[in-house]
């Protein structure tokens, strides 16, 4: 059969399709190529099929057989890898690459996984997660540079930028590849393709270490202690200054606006630090106090424990 033939092109199209990875490996050594963002997102695509942010159940099962089966010499089918043999790839790949061990692969922990440019890989290494939302809601005043309440891509752009200056002390970015990443991010964290991020999304972009308000005392499980009120006044004032504003409040209405709000913008935010801040009666220079903050975490904690389901 000639390999000119329609139904010889057809199969050598199936061969590429039963196994997605192996067109980024080198023929001979079968090593992965360092990838372009552009064909880490393909990737990333490719295998995240429900386009959730995650690689996950069927998806992940998928990716490790062709993962695995692309290093092959000869042309092995992915479905080669048994299901016996894929459970313990599995449990291996996961306590190498899952770093928060929630069973599933996120874009980051993807990025520590293939080989990539260096400067894109940059990006995704957050060594140093940000401290609190206090520090997150800092940088997105500091990036909205039209306070719009959306991070656009010019200013997304800016941000890249300074991160990887930040990263390599240098400026050796090209605009062309600080337009190819900035339109890579858009792919990746701006969920509901509007052509810019807002606050949930900038906040995947750039995680924070901990939301302290998901810790178990906050869930209604045990008591509230002064100490426990104490550590968080301390978590958010971070000026030492006696009372939570500006980008202390936004970080602290942010952590609590995420225990019940997945995708939030700006508007949310807002509109949620207005109810909040009525029902404890609040000053009109926007600042709350001690007292302020034990009312709203009595409040989280009773609401919690009523929708704990009770124990028989």
């Amino acid at each position: 059969m000639s390999l000119d033939s329609p139904s010889a092109a057809k199969r050598l199209n199936l061969d590429k399709a039963t196994n997605f990875m192996r067109q980024y490996r080198d023929p001979d050594s079968r090593e992965l190529k360092k990838l372009s963002a552009n064909q880490f997102m393909e990737i990333w695509s490719h295998y995240d099929g429900d386009g959730n942010g995650y690689i996950e159940g069927t998806e992940l099962d998928g990716f490790l057989r062709e993962f695995v089966s692309s290093a092959n010499c000869t042309d092995i089918n992915p479905e080669a890898v048994s299901d016996e043999m894929l459970v313990e790839l599995k449990a291996c790949f996961m306590e190498a690459y899952d770093d928060n061990q929630d069973g599933k692969i996120d874009i980051r922990e993807l990025a520590q996984l293939l080989p990539m440019e260096e400067n894109f890989l940059l990006l995704f290494r957050f060594d140093n997660p940000l401290e609190s939302s206090v520090e997150f809601m800092k940088i997105w005043r500091e990036y909205d540079t039209d306070g719009s309440g959306y991070i656009e891509a010019d200013e997304l752009k800016n941000f890249l930028r300074d991160l990887l200056k930040e990263a390599k002390k240098i400026n050796d970015v090209s605009e062309d590849k600080l337009i190819e990443y900035t339109d890579t991010m858009l792919q990746v964290f701006d969920s509901n393709k509007d052509g810019r991020l807002q606050l949930s999304e900038m906040a995947k972009l750039l995680p924070v270490k901990e939301n302290f308000l998901c810790r178990q005392v906050f869930k209604g499980a045990t008591k509230l202690t002064k100490d426990d009120i104490e550590r968080v006044f301390s978590l958010y004032d971070r000026d030492n200054n006696g009372s939570i504003e500006n980008e202390e409040l936004r970080g602290f209405l942010k952590d609590l606006l995420e225990l019940v709000k997945k995708d939030y913008d700006a508007q949310d935010l807002l509109e949620f630090e207005e109810t909040i801040l009525q029902g404890v009666e609040y000053s009109s220079e926007g600042k709350i106090s001690r007292k302020q903050l034990t009312m709203i975490l009595l409040a989280l904690a009773k609401h919690n424990q009523e929708e704990e389901p009770a124990t028989p």
